[in-house]
């Protein structure tokens, strides 16, 4: 086993291994790729786990409370053993990369990156993404206000309230305090809008809503998430994060993943069987997440029903522990009684009957 682990990336998992080099024997190397786009800010957020201790600490708010609101019901979960998180990307880097400089790893630009070191190697720049592959994308901005307008308890993590025409999509609602807040436009739909439809839909949705029409803008952020299974940035090279199945399919959530592939590589490292950054989530849970993204391709009118229906059926605790990949069978039955039957019926037989001229290798 060669001395030598080389991380080409510089974003969440790269230094998030990177924090946790002390662990292993090996030096570890982190490679800044010289073509990847400028590093933009954003809101991280996750469920409390025993595993995101260190991410706790710099969280910069905290809701025992959750809400999901479409246009004729809402429910309020809550947990005080799970509580919803959220921090800055850049304070989870900042801490990492401290961490990684106690440990002596190294960062260099690839420009200056010697390839024949026979180095154990591994790649955290994005994946491949297929046509026509579900796109978790959104547009979001931070704002403060002069008036108290926010509930700074409860977070809204989704409020589809919004125009439906392009896909299923809905509010994210982060209240920092009384007078400052996230919010962001998130759709799942295989094709991207402007921004301008992002920014109206958010201008919209505060005026009717919480009577917001002015409003300073501190802070602005946008992603693109594909859903699905992904084929990896170079076939050559093992992936880690993103690239290596951390992202949730159904979901889009990875920070927690991330965390948990590191684990376990570390602990494989340590135990003599070598470093390898396998998929972290439950084969169950993958093929779950396919039936539902093939509802959502096809038939995305019952999103909110489906994410109202699973709020409904659990409980915080619960709720928060089916998205982390922590269910039982009792919560993952809970959650499919739950669902609208006719569409996931028919995703199901997509599935298992797949058509003779399937285009999408992610979703059928």
């Amino acid at each position: 086993m060669s001395n030598e682990v080389q991380i080409i990336g510089d974003g969440c998992a790269a230094f998030s291994f990177a924090a946790r080099a002390n662990e292993i024997t090996q030096n570890v190397t982190l490679i800044k790729p010289s073509n990847a786009p400028k590093q933009k800010d954003h809101v991280w957020g996750f469920w409390s786990d025993p595993m995101l201790s260190s991410a706790q600490k710099i969280a910069k708010s905290t809701w025992e409370k959750w809400a999901i609101i479409t246009d004729k019901d809402s429910v309020v979960l809550e947990s005080k053993t799970k509580p919803y998180n959220a921090f800055k990307r850049s304070d989870w880097i900042n801490h990492c990369r401290s961490l990684a400089e106690g440990s002596n790893v190294k960062i260099i630009d690839e420009s200056d990156w010697n390839k024949s070191t026979g180095a154990n190697l591994f790649d955290t720049r994005p994946p491949v993404v297929p046509s026509g592959c579900i796109l978790q994308h959104f547009h979001g901005i931070e704002i403060s206000t002069t008036e108290e307008k926010f509930d700074p308890n409860m977070a809204i993590l989704m409020d589809f309230r919004v125009d439906q025409s392009k896909g299923l999509h809905f509010i994210y609602l982060l209240p920092y305090s009384k007078t400052e807040a996230l919010i962001e436009s998130t759709l799942f739909s295989p094709n991207l809008v402007e921004k301008q439809y992002y920014l109206d839909t958010i201008k919209s949705y505060l005026s009717k809503n919480y009577q917001i029409d002015q409003y300073k803008t501190t802070h602005e952020e946008n992603g693109v998430i594909p859903l699905g299974k992904l084929a990896l940035h170079d076939p050559d090279i093992p992936g880690l994060g993103t690239n290596g199945g951390a992202t949730r399919p159904a979901s889009g959530y990875t920070f927690l993943f991330i965390q948990r592939q590191i684990d376990a590589a570390i602990k494989s490292a340590n135990s003599g069987r070598g470093l390898r950054f396998k998929n972290p989530h439950k084969r169950i849970d993958m093929w779950m997440d396919s039936i539902f993204l093939t509802v959502l391709k096809h038939w995305p009118e019952y999103g909110a029903r489906i994410f109202l229906g699973m709020g409904k059926a659990l409980n915080g605790e619960q709720f928060a522990k089916f998205l982390s990949g922590d269910a039982g069978w009792w919560i993952r039955l809970k959650v499919i009684f739950a669902m609208p039957k006719w569409p996931f019926i028919k995703a199901l037989t997509k599935n298992i009957l797949p058509t003779r001229k399937a285009t999408n290798p992610v979703v059928a």
